[in-house]
């Protein structure tokens, strides 16, 4: 067995790498857009005076680094050729998000909206899968070209990843549909054009069919952004929408009627191996940044290094790192060969496990830190504030590890029926 990376990826990472420090980097530095990042970041890309969503000049400069990286050639590089991109594969991707999340904070991968110069565009993906050609002319290049935004209305006031059991619902009247419900935390509403609504409409409360995903115009008569909720990892884009008596036509579903929930389900595959890789990246950046400061911070006349209790906690999150790696590529290696549902389980244990490790990384970083690693002068907060969040959202922990027991015993998944 050959661990190594492959040469060509090997390259393109140090081509990354140069694309940054030439483009990126230099960016970041001008016309006071350090505020973004340093501890000045969280009031710098709020509007809180306008219900804590992005202030115009942040998402501006996001946008500018868009611009940079498709004229570059990067931004697309894990979209099939049809829609511009290189055909990256899944471990293309999973091996470059984790080298730009080792980076650090900056321009190149932002954590707080997920923006990178590497893209992640499931929408598009999830397009080229289920969408008609008339919706995917309608919106996958004007949503590379930031002419378009979409967002995903799935979770519920009541139904969060019980999404089986949602409330909202849509009914037949001739030959559109009228839809009702509400949504929360309802991504991308402060800028998006449409919103991708998951409504109910055959069968019964429970049942995995039945459900349908619809495209509705955000300025569609009944559709409200009634407000938007502050998090813990701020500016916000995560609405409270309200649905009354929305009309679309059939054409507007998305994907089979009744099949909606696999249109979901490749949201957050495509997502979830990502946003482990992230996570791995990130929780080394923090135990190399404590190491590093452990060798140069003295304390009662020796180096924190010298000290076990500075020592053993990093081994544990070095030895973690190096597992979860492991695991991350061989899973998303494994994405490129058989058919997703297989090795769902694979993906839910490296999702979980490595959210969990980046915030213990982190948190451990502002331990190491003392004083300074509690302040926002040091990126560790940020850090942390970002990928707790995914321990809830998109199939909290709880949900990952109901998967992972369903492939084990067979209740789910190729085993299912077993015995």
């Amino acid at each position: 067995m050959d661990f190594t990376l492959p040469d060509t990826l090997v390259r393109l990472l140090a081509d990354l790498d140069d694309f940054i420090e030439r483009e990126i980097a230099p960016l970041q530095e001008q016309d006071e857009n350090a505020r973004f990042f340093d501890h000045r970041r969280e009031y710098a890309r709020t509007d809180f005076e306008n219900g804590g969503v992005p202030r115009p000049e942040w998402e501006e400069l996001l946008a500018e680094v868009f611009r940079r990286a498709d004229a570059a050639g990067w931004l697309r590089y894990g979209l099939p050729r049809e829609a511009g991109g290189s055909d990256g594969t899944n471990l293309d991707m999973a091996v470059i998000r984790e080298h730009l999340a080792h980076r650090g904070l900056g321009l190149h991968n932002d954590l707080q909206n997920e923006f990178s110069v590497v893209g992640n565009f499931p929408f598009v993906h999830m397009l080229l899968e289920y969408g008609t050609p008339e919706q995917r002319e309608e919106f996958i290049e004007p949503m590379l070209a930031l002419e378009k935004g979409v967002g995903f209305g799935l979770t519920e006031p009541d139904h969060g990843s019980d999404a089986t059991w949602m409330e909202t619902a849509a009914v037949r009247d001739g030959g559109d549909w009228i839809i009702n419900g509400a949504k929360r935390f309802n991504s991308g509403m402060h800028a998006a054009t449409h919103d991708v609504i998951f409504a109910r409409t055959s069968g019964n409360p429970g049942d995995a069919r039945g459900v349908t995903a619809f495209f509705v115009p955000a300025d569609s008569p009944g559709l409200s952004v009634d407000f938007h909720w502050w998090t813990f990892n701020m500016p916000t884009d995560h609405a409270e929408v309200t649905l009354r008596d929305v009309r679309v036509p059939d054409s507007a579903i998305f994907g089979a009627e009744g099949e909606g929930l696999a249109v979901a389900q490749t949201f957050v595959h495509e997502n979830r191996i990502r946003q482990a890789a992230s996570g791995v990246g990130a929780g080394q950046y923090c135990v190399d940044r404590s190491v590093e400061y452990a060798r140069r911070r003295s304390t009662f006349g020796k180096p924190l290094a010298t000290r076990q209790a500075i020592q053993w906690p990093l081994v544990e999150l070095q030895t973690e790192a190096e597992m979860l790696r492991g695991l991350v590529r061989k899973t998303a290696w494994e994405l490129d060969r058989v058919p997703h549902m297989e090795i769902s389980d694979r993906v839910s244990m490296c999702n979980y496990r490595a959210n969990r490790f980046v915030c213990e990384a982190a948190d451990r970083a502002m331990q190491v830190h003392g004083g300074l690693g509690y302040t926002r002068h040091t990126p560790f907060e940020h850090i942390y504030r970002h990928h707790r969040r995914y321990r809830i959202t998109e199939g909290a922990e709880e949900i990952q590890m109901r998967k992972v027991a369903g492939y084990l015993f067979g209740f789910t998944g190729p085993r299912k029926g077993e015995g």
